[in-house]
């Protein structure tokens, strides 16, 4: 990942910090994860869900995005893990994905590494933020 400032609700930083602690994360099959996506709320800015700016991704968010190197484009929500489920678009904040995307803004491109490369996808658009439509509990 990049040496950008993440934003993160506290909200969603609240919840996803006692999402890490919990029984059900310390059994997950994406454990790899919980350390990458601990490490990146420690270093995110925490601000007020009201504060938040519109385009940046938050939890719940529905995004579009593009793979830099084939071109494809993607819509997901990315959601907690216990209601992730690919079939629909539902993206867990603890998949490679959904851990890069979480605080990033629209137009940003992401860049992290994989087994055999470096990934990079872009935020190509922001199509719901729970924030910006008024609905700070979800």
């Amino acid at each position: 990942m990049n040496g950008r400032v993440l934003y993160i609700t506290k909200t969603d930083c609240e919840r996803l910090r006692k999402y890490l602690s919990s029984p059900a994360a310390r059994n997950s099959r994406d454990r790899g994860n919980l350390e990458i996506l601990g490490e990146e709320i420690h270093k995110a800015k925490i601000v007020d869900s009201r504060e938040i700016a519109p385009d940046v991704v938050t939890m719940n968010s529905r995004i579009k995005l593009k793979d830099m190197d084939t071109n494809k484009e993607i819509l997901v929500t990315l959601v907690f893990p216990d209601d992730s489920n690919i079939e629909q678009g539902k993206l867990s904040v603890l998949s490679p994905i959904g851990t890069a995307i979480l605080g990033y803004s629209l137009g940003d491109i992401i860049e992290w590494k994989v087994p055999s490369r470096v990934r990079r996808i872009q935020i190509k658009e922001i199509c719901y933020q729970p924030e910006a439509a008024g609905n700070y509990d979800l």
